[in-house]
């Protein structure tokens, strides 16, 4: 058994060898610019830039919407569909389909 223990440990009765577990082990989890630190900086890098596409995505959706209503066509439509607006002299109907109609509870 002496001879088993003997074997492995010979390589950390090296100066050189304690001395750069000691500096990679300070690298990876003490240090101020540890792989923990880094690690965890990268998770913030993903997420910010899938923010930053959410955004981009939402910039273009509200600008398609913005040339959409820079014509007088576009304002009508809108007003139509959205606000139920009408001109004079004009009736508008509202079909409700019956699947979209809230029945009554049996309680009420």
């Amino acid at each position: 058994m002496s001879k088993f223990n003997i074997k492995y440990l010979k390589p950390f009765k090296n100066i050189y060898v304690i001395v750069l577990i000691v500096f990679v082990v300070w690298m990876l989890f003490f240090d101020a610019h540890s792989w923990l630190f880094h690690h965890e900086l990268n998770g913030d890098i993903e997420e910010l830039e899938y923010q930053k596409e959410h955004y981009r995505n939402e910039m273009a959706k509200d600008n398609k919407a913005i040339k959409e209503l820079s014509t007088d066509e576009g304002i009508e439509r809108t007003a139509r569909e959205t606000y139920y607006m009408k001109k004079p002299n004009e009736d508008i109907f509202i079909i409700e389909y019956e699947d979209s109609i809230q029945k009554p509870k049996k309680d009420e």
